[in-house]
């Protein structure tokens, strides 16, 4: 049978000029992402001082005269001691960190950073491990999803700063009485119990998304459950894991932040902010410093999941913000 040129014409593929690629569409979309987040930086800032320009020095108070135990501050002050300037803080990190030779603030931050960073890391490896064996558990039996979900769902609820005593407490003993427990591995176990959970959910949503024709495809096949979870679902799940990956990331490095804190683990740092802000009203400026090392150490963990996502694109076409 002849084939009309017209419809060979039709079926034949367009230049690359007329139909963008998926590549270049993805790369128009993380240009626009940079846009917008560098003109969300400036618009924080521009409020920032806008509001201390204008903003009453002494806040606004509701019910008293804002001394203690007499008025609700709902305001924030914006003289400079409660509310200092971005130059000032900028130009806080190149200052010596508390005088004399001391380095300067931001390669203390640098290094404080590294440390937190490296245990956040570790947390979260252990949160994904954690939270994908129970989200697999919970798609291949239904009682699991029945009897762990609910659980999992509650210990959201528990304040980290309850839990990370106890945890710090257990890890003491077991210096004491059993092995070695460095102090850091417990930061870790309190960063890895805020990672685990959005990897458990994502895994049990992402291992349940493949449609039930597919399923069935495997089954005429007669592949068993591995060869399906393998070939099948985890593929499947990818646009699902990603994000709850990069949730995983910063909850880890905030769950290890505060968890410095909570416990006194020196070096790190969550250690270094409330170092800092007990300095506050001497050195308005100084907490700024890791405060932004905390926001950058978010950002990088992000990016190394923006990065993992990047190589695994290929498995990301039912992703909707991908």
């Amino acid at each position: 049978m002849t084939v009309p040129p017209d419809t060979i014409a039709a079926q034949a593929p367009l230049p690359d000029a007329m139909l963008p690629t998926r590549r270049r569409r993805a790369g128009r979309r993380s240009r626009m992402a940079i846009v917008w987040g560098v003109l969300g930086v400036v618009a924080v800032v521009a409020l920032w001082e806008l509001y201390k320009l204008f903003g009453p020095a002494e806040g606004v108070v509701v019910g008293g005269t804002g001394e203690a135990g007499s008025g609700f501050l709902i305001l924030p002050r914006t003289h400079d001691r409660a509310m200092p300037h971005v130059w000032d803080m900028g130009a806080r990190l190149f200052a010596p960190t508390s005088g004399g030779d001391t380095p300067p603030l931001w390669i203390t931050v640098v290094a404080a950073g590294l440390v937190t960073l490296g245990i956040a890391a570790v947390g979260w490896a252990l949160g994904v491990v954690v939270g994908a064996v129970l989200g697999a558990l919970m798609q291949r039996w239904r009682l699991a999803e029945w009897g762990l979900l609910p659980w999992i769902v509650v210990s959201q609820t528990v304040p980290l700063i309850a839990f990370a005593p106890v945890v710090n407490a257990i890890g003491n003993q077991i210096d004491r009485d059993v092995a070695p427990w460095p102090q850091w591995l417990s930061v870790a176990i309190i960063a890895s119990y805020l990672a685990f959970f959005p990897v458990a959910i994502g895994m049990l949503r992402g291992l349940s998304a493949p449609d039930r024709i597919h399923l069935d495809l495997m089954r005429t096949y007669a592949a068993g459950y591995w060869s399906t979870l393998f070939r099948l679902r985890l593929p499947a799940a990818v646009p699902h894991l990603l994000p709850a990956l990069r949730l995983a990331a910063a909850s880890a490095v905030v769950g290890a932040v505060v968890a410095e804190v909570s416990i006194g683990m020196r070096g790190g740092i969550g250690r270094m902010l409330i170092q800092l802000a007990g300095q506050a009203s001497s050195d308005p400026a100084a907490p700024w410093g890791p405060t932004f090392g905390t926001i950058g150490l978010g950002l990088i963990a992000a990016s190394a999941i923006a990065v993992l996502g990047w190589t695994l694109s290929n498995y990301r076409r039912g992703e909707e913000n991908g």
